[in-house]
């Protein structure tokens, strides 16, 4: 067997790396699309909307606790075998989930996907890792980067036109020939190297013992978890006894896990990878990235639905550029990442995504279509710069054998910073829309403004022929409705400007990690020294 320190694939690398980003690009973008066709689905399956959204949950909580023992599970199945099993089984729930015709068998196809999902991307960013000298490794996640962090800004545009044009059982019948290609190419391309073979095949000899406790400890934590995050807004918080209930079964749970794993010979999630300096940082800035990239993805449609009219394909297609301009730029980022110190490139990213989200508190309910898409792009500029830096610093020190509890650990900080960060704002945005509207409220009584609209707005009606009364109370209405929207204009603006005070906060934190050697041609144990 050839030295684990001398082992190349036996393909080009870059056909590996496209091959395995195939899958998650597919995975990554289902999720996105899924949330566009919901009101479709509730329509023609006879659900509610409120009913409707257990088909996100669903896909949410499995594929949250799939994510941090993927890296385990990886390494004691074989991870080429682990990733094959992920698409086979991503790919035939996506067919079951086109053919269902009521809402449970849907949300039953949807937790199965959601469980072949959530090893897509781990499995991907180790396997890169391992097929690519340190040197090259930041343009292969650049090619990683395009799945997961461009697949959400266009999935929007592409399930809206999907659900137009055809229906919405095909945002899930289109996974199925990608899934096929990628299942085909996979078998070809892929293959685990000789450290992971040594290991897998020292376990197979040992036998060790599953680790069945915290297997069950972080499934069910991390499952409550998400549940809370999902619906916590949905149910008013704690104010529900049901979120109440689950939000402590998953501290307790959690906490337990953490003490248990830690003093495991064998654990499920090697939770003393965080002491390595390098890796600590990059799992929490990881965390924030997916507050900034998943929130923001939210919220700019959700403002351009609910304030301005648009449809949902037409707020996608305000995101889509910015997607395309973050394709472009990955590559860049990797190129950059090989020449320069990752951390200042790091840092270089973040000022610009704090700036740029600063400069989204200057909508307003008159912002032009061209004009918030451009901010939008704007806003997305600085991603690329943090997010191949972070995933090539993720290794500097760690161990090899350790690449697949790395991608798993800094993939579930990225997802649990979304749902979380998209959690809190909406949260954040409903708070603080019902603070400024008493406040405006409170200014109407004297308000000469407020008093001088109430009667042009009467007496246009009035000359339409409405009675006085009738017309008083029609601009008295008209009235409350653009003070919500301006409440909730204001609170859009407020949200913006927390996100770019989070991440100015942050410019200076990558400086902590250490630098990882240029040009290095040695093994990543080397890297560390």
């Amino acid at each position: 067997m050839p030295d684990i320190h001398d082992w190349k694939p036996s393909h080009n690398p870059w056909a590996v790396a496209l091959t395995v980003t195939l899958a998650t690009f597919m995975e990554v973008l289902d999720t996105s699309i899924a949330n566009v066709a919901l009101p479709h689905m509730a329509g023609s399956l006879g659900a509610s909307q409120d009913e409707a959204t257990w088909v996100l949950t669903s896909y949410l909580v499995a594929s949250a606790i799939i994510l941090p023992i993927s890296g385990w599970l990886a390494t004691r199945f074989g991870r080429k075998r682990f990733y094959m099993t992920c698409v086979v089984i991503f790919t035939v729930c996506s067919l079951l989930c086109g053919l269902a015709q009521t809402l449970p068998i849907l949300i039953l196809a949807r937790v199965l996907q959601g469980i072949g999902g959530g090893g897509l991307a781990p499995s991907e960013q180790a396997i890169l890792a391992d097929s690519f000298p340190v040197s090259k490794r930041g343009q292969a996640f650049a090619v990683y980067g395009m799945a997961v962090v461009v697949a959400p800004a266009i999935g929007p545009t592409l399930g809206g036109w999907i659900t137009d044009n055809f229906n919405w059982h095909w945002i899930f019948f289109i996974n199925i020939p990608i899934g096929i290609l990628s299942l085909f190419l996979s078998n070809r391309m892929v293959e685990d190297p000789p450290y992971l073979m040594e290991q897998r095949a020292t376990i197979m000899k040992d036998k060790p013992k599953v680790d069945f406790t915290g297997l069950g400890l972080v499934a069910v934590g991390v499952g409550c978890l998400e549940f809370v995050l999902d619906k916590g807004q949905e149910k008013d918080w704690f104010g529900d006894s049901m979120i109440t209930t689950f939000f402590l079964i998953a501290v307790f749970l959690l906490v337990f896990f953490v003490f248990w794993e830690w003093r495991h010979p064998d654990p499920i999630v090697d939770l003393k990878l965080l002491k390595n300096r390098n890796f600590g940082t990059a799992v929490f800035l990881q965390f924030i990235l997916g507050i900034v990239l998943f929130s923001t993805t939210v919220l700019i449609p959700q403002f351009l639905q609910t304030l301005l009219g648009y449809t949902a394909e037409r707020s996608g297609m305000v995101l889509s550029p910015g997607g395309l301009l973050m394709m472009v730029l990955m590559p860049v980022a990797g190129i950059l990442v090989a020449k320069m110190d990752a951390r200042l490139l790091v840092s270089i990213g973040y000022t610009l995504t704090a700036l740029m989200l600063f400069n989204l508190t200057h909508l307003s309910l008159d912002v032009s279509f061209a004009q918030i898409t451009l901010w939008r792009a704007l806003q997305v500029i600085g991603l690329p710069f943090v997010f191949i830096p972070i995933s090539t610093l993720n290794y500097v020190g760690v161990p090899r054998n350790k690449s697949n509890q790395i991608s798993s650990f800094s993939n579930f900080a990225r997802n649990l910073g979304g749902s979380m960060g998209t959690a809190m704002l909406t949260t954040f945005l409903t708070r603080t829309s019902q603070t400024h509207q008493s406040a405006l409220a409170a200014n109407t009584g004297n308000s000469m403004a407020y008093n001088a609209y109430i009667d042009r707005t009467k007496s246009a009606l009035m000359a339409l022929g409405q009675g006085a009364d009738q017309a008083k109370q029609a601009a008295v209405g008209h009235a409350y409705t653009q003070m919500v929207r301006q409440a909730s204009m204001l609170s859009y603006m407020n949200a913006f400007w927390l996100l770019s005070a989070i991440i100015a906060c942050l410019i200076p934190l990558p400086f902590i990690m250490r630098k990882p050697p240029p040009r290095v041609k040695a093994p990543i144990e080397a890297a560390a020294h």
